[in-house]
């Protein structure tokens, strides 16, 4: 059966009439009566009785009427969330990493839904390490990801969004406090506290010490800044974290690090390449681009 018998039968129904639905349905009511006869042959039921110039539905038509009403509803409610998606609604997923999740994504979205144009989209957030934000948006479970770039993923796009400058956070009255800038050197002398080394600001400040010949005695991993940072504060240790919000505390003290020494993390937002993405994913990735470039 088609969309079209669907339809042909249901005005017939609802007019109790070939003639009426043939013409609502601007089609001739030999071409309605051929195709509602194929429905019923197909089906191995009787639809309808005639009633004079009137038809009335069987009881096999009164069942089946209510499943086609049902179904013409669907259509109806699909192809309208089809076009609202096509104009101004949508849906969108997005995982991103802990740091940016007190600031940049609340800040970032809700700007884009400020806009008369994106009012009607939606949103789901995720939220976990670069890594395995990289494997759902291969997968599809995700259509962008913000946090940290990996060279080893040619099919996916990465945008450089904002960048944070890398830090020293210690415990008020730690000793380095004296000092106005730390330098890699300063990590060997103290316990210290970092991020997990499998996520992308663990690798990258491993490899900071690395190349400064530095190795820090690690006692604890966290996964943001806002773990590190509240550790610290109870005198753990030391830590090198990405210059966010959540180190803005009365409890830490923060140093930058020695010009010589100083260096930067970049936010990237990443995408897939050449994948079909809906109007609003296209419109927020090219908000976004438009508003950190």
């Amino acid at each position: 059966m088609t969309l079209n018998q669907l339809s042909y039968f249901y005005q017939a129904a609802v007019l109790q009439h070939f003639n009426q639905a043939a013409e609502k349905m601007n089609i001739s009511e030999p071409s309605l009566s051929r195709s509602i006869a194929a429905l019923e042959n197909e089906l191995g039921v009787t639809l309808f009785e005639k009633r004079g110039r009137n038809v009335t539905l069987t009881k096999a038509g009164e069942i089946f009427l209510e499943h086609v009403t049902q179904i013409l509803d669907d259509v109806t409610r699909a192809s309208n969330k089809m076009q609202q998606i096509a104009t101004n609604g949508g849906h969108i997923d997005i995982a991103y990493v802990s740091p940016l999740a007190r600031e940049f994504i609340p800040n970032t979205v809700r700007a884009f839904l400020s806009l008369e144009q994106n009012k009607n989209i939606t949103f789901h957030f995720f939220q976990d390490i670069t890594s395995m934000n990289i494997e759902g948006l291969k997968k599809g479970s995700y259509d962008l990801i913000f946090g940290s770039y990996s060279a080893n993923e040619p099919n996916i796009e990465f945008i450089p969004i904002i960048k944070q400058d890398l830090v020293a956070i210690l415990p008020i009255g730690h000793p380095l406090g004296k000092k106005a800038e730390i330098e890699a050197g300063d990590f060997e002398k103290y316990p210290v506290l970092g991020y997990a080394r499998h996520s992308g600001l663990g690798k990258y400040t491993r490899n900071f010490f690395k190349d400064h010949d530095v190795i820090p005695n690690f006692i604890c991993e966290s996964p943001d800044e806002n773990g590190i940072a509240s550790l610290v504060a109870k005198n753990f240790g030391i830590a090198l974290v990405a210059d966010v919000d959540t180190i803005h505390r009365d409890d830490i003290c923060i140093r930058p690090l020695i010009s010589q020494e100083t260096f930067s993390h970049t936010v990237y937002m990443g995408y897939m390449r050449g994948k079909y993405q809906l109007p609003a994913v296209q419109r927020f990735i090219q908000f976004v681009r438009k508003s950190y470039h």
